[in-house]
């Protein structure tokens, strides 16, 4: 499921491609047969920019290459070519046609833009940038060679330079819509959010019923915390469009992060009703049941998850939590196995599996997973305590001081690894390192004394004891 929206539509064209414009093409066609072309020349050349901006390229193709049959020195079809081969993905036959148009027509800023796209889908990200600056060069008031060149670092993900370049955009153009818009993006994945809503709020003054407007501005306001705007903000872009998955799906985890958990639920719900294929909408609602105590309903939505993605590591975890919860301690096991195979650099899938193995009685079995999760994170004080625990009970009294030399070397305040630390020593016949163990606990944590001398009713009365242990 997306997050953010990074490219501009513009909804209220969403009527215009309702039409039926098959009857346009037809009639054109017509004319061209008829051999009618000069008497409807214009409607011919607009019927080709309704190809265009209504995604009929092939179709537009056929009727330009007609109209150079009859023209073939016409700059501005070859430029008309170029734009359709771009919009169909032919590159480079496009590019022969910008190149075609410029010698007919060098001083054409408008082929070197559309030169540009062309360009960079090929990979020759320089020459896109050489041909924008030759625009700018010939024409240094267009608006649309510095929003070509925006649009360009925005994809290379160098948003410094991409605000550069659109900010002189809609100064040379302050109605340029598209221009707030990119400009809404730019800010906010470079981390500027007020400037990222003050232009989405630009934008949407300009295109007040464009869903993508509306949603965008709510992640942002969500990245804010400013949830119940953002909430607000979907709810606006849901009501243009109300098949909006990724808006449903946003305001689901606004309504998460409030506690709303029902509202919660019910967006995602709707996520999914759009988007059936969607794992994450699963996941997420199978989240908000385990929040919720529903367990079973939460399982039913992680499997749902793994239907999709059998790959979903997050999905076999959080599965498997919920079938320790429930009792079902294979299917945990298998859960947790399953998402180690397919993630074994991340520790929280053998910590889980140890956890379980531990309360199972699988002390060896344990140990290894406790050992297979801290190879990944070597510096996790709960899981050297439990591994330490674990050769405890296991009577592996070495490694059981290794580990809590461990949690020491953590977290030097540990009153209770030196306890721990304390009773093997005793087991072992260690008096002075027992003591010693005893003292630092005792000066960490006075508790511990009480403690001791309710495991240790014999040891405690001892005067040689007393001694050792000096003012404790």
């Amino acid at each position: 499921m997306s997050y953010l929206d990074s490219g501009y539509t513009n909804d209220d064209d969403f009527d215009e491609k309702e039409k039926d414009i098959d009857q346009e093409i037809e009639n054109c066609r017509k004319i061209l047969d008829e051999g009618d072309i000069y008497q409807a020349i214009e409607r011919v050349e607009e019927i080709i920019q309704l190809c265009i901006e209504n995604e009929r390229y092939s179709s537009g193709l056929d009727i330009v290459n007609r109209l150079l049959e009859i023209s073939p020195y016409n700059s501005e079809y070859w430029l008309k070519k170029g734009t359709l081969l771009n919009g169909l993905c032919e590159f480079e036959e496009a590019l022969l046609a910008f190149e075609k148009s410029l010698s007919l027509n060098p001083g054409d800023a408008d082929v070197y833009i559309e030169k540009s796209i062309a360009e960079e889908n090929i990979g020759e990200i320089s020459r896109a940038k050489e041909s924008l600056q030759a625009a700018i060069d010939m024409d240094s008031q267009n608006s649309d060679a510095y929003f070509s060149l925006g649009i360009l670092f925005q994809r290379q993900n160098k948003f410094k330079e991409s605000i550069k370049y659109l900010l002189t955009a809609i100064k040379l153009d302050p109605e340029f819509d598209e221009a707030y818009y990119e400009l809404g993006y730019s800010y906010e994945n470079n981390n500027q959010l007020t400037e990222a809503l003050k232009k989405y709020d630009k934008f949407l003054d300009f295109q007040p019923y464009n869903a993508n407007g509306w949603y965008n501005r709510g992640v942002v306001l969500a990245k804010m915390n400013k949830l119940e705007k953002a909430i607000e903000s979907y709810d606006l872009a849901i009501a243009i469009r109300p098949t909006f998955a990724s808006a449903w799906f946003n305001k689901g985890n606004a309504f998460a992060d409030l506690g709303r958990l029902q509202q919660a639920l019910e967006s995602f719900k709707e996520s999914l009703s759009i988007e059936s294929n969607d794992e994450a909408s699963c996941y997420n609602i199978a989240n908000i049941y385990e929040e919720l105590g529903e367990i079973n309903s939460a399982i039913k939505y992680y499997t749902e998850a793994l239907k999709i993605n059998e790959h979903y590591y997050e999905a076999y975890l959080a599965r498997g939590y919920c079938y320790d919860t429930t009792g079902k301690y294979q299917l945990a096991l298998k859960d947790f196995n399953n998402a180690i195979s397919l993630s074994k650099d991340n520790a929280d899938a053998w910590y889980a599996k140890a956890d379980l193995e531990y309360s199972l009685g699988k002390l060896q079995e344990a140990a290894a997973s406790y050992k297979a999760a801290l190879k990944i994170i070597p510096d996790s004080y709960e899981i050297w305590h439990n591994l330490a625990q674990t050769y405890f009970e296991m009577a592996d009294w070495l490694d059981a001081l290794e580990g809590y030399d461990n949690c020491i070397r953590i977290n030097q305040q540990d009153a209770s690894s030196y306890y721990e630390k304390a009773k093997i020593n005793f087991i072992l016949k260690r008096t002075r390192e027992a003591v010693d163990c005893l003292k630092s606990a005792f000066g960490i944590d006075p508790g511990f004394k009480n403690e001791f001398e309710k495991e240790y009713p014999d040891i405690k009365s001892s005067k040689l004891f007393k001694k050792l242990l000096g003012e404790f």
